[in-house]
């Protein structure tokens, strides 16, 4: 069984961006590499269990236990030592990558408060998109008295595309709500 993204993606963006890019063979059209999901925690260090809860809370969202990050280097204005556990990501691929940016675009993004649509200058100049998200409350697995405390997370969509404009453009067909 595939995923409502995926079979739109086969069957309407290909030939739109084929038209578009004027591409001669199907394998150039780009195409989504994976989503990064990231919460830093910087509170963690002080305190374990809110690690533990972002971690759940992580896992909840895109049903895949994340994997704990641990600072590279010794901060000592912000009191970090190397080592110490202060985030937690997951990287998704395959169906569980297209069911989660279907959830993103279709049912998250909207429930943002004042929404008007994402940036389109958030590319990273290789065809990759990263977005902010102020708080997990938007998706609709999170239960609200269960949330200890708000925080943000950052999503990566890593696409295959060459440039930013053939990315946005892929990300426009796909149905990603950009900024008019």
């Amino acid at each position: 069984m595939t995923s409502r993204l995926k079979d739109k993606y086969q069957n309407e963006v290909i030939s739109a961006l084929m038209e578009r890019f004027n591409y001669t063979n199907v394998m150039e059209v780009p195409k989504l590499e994976k989503v990064i999901i990231n919460m830093g925690l910087g509170e963690a260090r002080d305190n374990p269990k809110v690690l533990e809860s972002a971690v759940k809370e992580l896992e909840i969202i895109t049903g895949q236990k994340p994997v704990v990050t641990k600072a590279k280097k010794s901060i000592a204005n912000f009191k970090l030592r190397e080592g110490m556990k202060v985030g937690a990501k997951v990287t998704l691929r395959g169906q569980r990558m297209y069911e989660f940016l279907d959830k993103l675009m279709n049912i998250a993004l909207p429930r943002v408060r004042d929404f008007r649509g994402v940036s389109d200058t958030s590319f990273d100049g290789r065809g990759n998109y990263a977005l902010g998200i102020k708080e997990q409350l938007i998706f609709p697995e999170i239960e609200y008295d269960m949330v200890d405390s708000i925080r943000g997370l950052d999503i990566v969509i890593v696409t295959t595309a060459k440039t930013d404009e053939e990315a946005r453009v892929f990300l426009e067909k796909m149905g990603m709500p950009f900024r008019k």
